[in-house]
């Protein structure tokens, strides 16, 4: 048996990626020890693994106005102020129980600094897209840009510091985007350019399992389709909410919306009667029994729906949002409406024409069978085994 640690931060699309490989780690008689913060200690212990619970600096989840979606050096800087504080104490977690293998989230700095320190190989976590061809001359020109911009050259500097402080000599660029070995929990085919990613990227597809701890949801047995509406679990937006009542009130569909922790569903005003409101749902019990799904178009969320085949119609924020719902366009699983051209009639028409299109579950189809094809979390734990073997 093997003790691997998972260095993760708190956040839904960061943490439910994960949940399947350390199910299927476990299963195989795997020691799992998985550092995260209290809110999903039970979470990655229902799991099988062993939660190594810390305190962390980032914003808490539900608060999207403290996270700085659309500005990259505020962002970046939150992950590094994070490392640079929780260092030690995750450090110290393990000091009398090393692992074996270290496997970490592309965000959690310590991981890769800390496997170095114990001499044990460390894999990267990606569930979003990872460098493909054109990146490397994009991020040079973008970083020559930046190179007069005061918080850019201290966010670098103070990364730099941090490396030298924790004995690592490799640069800031390579630390972040040069990983010896990264699982990428989506298909190929789902990432931009993904045919030009080179043989470091292992892409598994979406490794999803059942969330228990998440409650249970009953769809109604009326024989009407279900369109599942959700933004996620960060964002909040009361005029879209408003623009969803408009679209689909008047429609012969059942509509589950959820709406996240920043809004309470009453001060949304009374919701048509084919509407019920949440603040959270199970989303894969919903998406197991959806026809259409609305979507912000998080990673997460997508990979969800296309486990279960449900045809989307991306509505993106902010982040990887708006390369994820270009895919989605792209694959034909969905459409995607730009933020300027969302509105109820937008909204209805797209929802309706995937309900039309005769071809699209044979498309959802195809990508289910690619997916598969990725073997999901038996493929991390073959790689996983296949690392440690390799040691000795």
């Amino acid at each position: 048996m093997s003790h691997i640690a998972l260095f993760n931060i708190p956040g839904h699309g960061h943490v439910n990626p994960t949940l399947a490989v350390v199910a299927e780690l476990v299963r195989r008689g795997h020691r799992v020890s998985y550092v995260i913060t209290e809110e999903f200690a039970p979470q990655v212990e229902a799991a099988g693994a062993t939660a190594v619970v810390y305190d962390s600096t980032l914003p808490p989840t539900h608060r999207s106005q403290d996270w700085p979606n659309d500005d990259i050096v505020a962002m970046s800087s939150l992950f590094l102020d994070e490392a640079v504080t929780v260092l030690p104490a995750q450090e110290k977690a393990f000091e009398d129980d090393r692992p074996d293998l270290v496997l970490y989230d592309f965000t959690a700095h310590t991981a890769r600094m800390l496997a170095q320190r114990w001499g044990v190989p460390a894999i990267r976590l990606s569930p979003t897209h990872v460098p493909s061809e054109g990146y490397v001359e994009h991020r040079e020109v973008m970083q020559e840009l930046m190179a007069e911009d005061p918080a850019w050259v201290d966010y670098r500097r103070r990364f730099r510091d941090f490396l030298d402080r924790g004995g690592v000599t490799m640069s800031v660029n390579d630390y972040t985007d040069e990983p010896e070995r990264c699982v990428v929990t989506l298909p190929r085919q789902f990432q931009f350019r993904g045919e030009t990613v080179d043989d470091r990227y292992v892409f598994v597809g979406p490794c999803i399992t059942e969330r228990p701890l998440q409650g249970s949801w009953r769809a109604p047995d009326d024989g009407r389709p279900v369109l599942l509406i959700s933004l996620g679990s960060v964002l909040s937006d009361t005029a879209f909410y408003q623009q969803c009542f408009e679209a689909f009130g008047g429609l012969d569909w059942h509509v589950v919306m959820v709406v996240g922790g920043q809004t309470d569903p009453a001060d949304l005003g009374t919701p048509p009667p084919n509407f019920e409101v949440h603040r959270r749902v199970p989303q894969l019990e919903v998406l197991a029994r959806a026809d259409a799904f609305v979507t912000h178009a998080g990673m997460g969320s997508v990979m969800e729906a296309i486990h279960h085949g449900v045809p989307m119609v991306a509505v993106p924020k902010s982040a990887d949002q708006p390369m994820n719902a270009q895919s989605i366009a792209r694959l034909g699983l969905g459409s995607f409406l730009p933020p300027e051209d969302v509105d109820a009639d937008a909204l209805r028409a797209a929802v309706l024409a995937l309900a039309a299109d005769r071809e699209l579950p044979g498309r959802m189809a195809r990508m289910q069978e690619q997916v598969r094809a990725a073997g999901g979390p038996a493929t991390v734990a073959d790689l996983v085994e296949q690392r440690l073997a390799s040691r000795g």
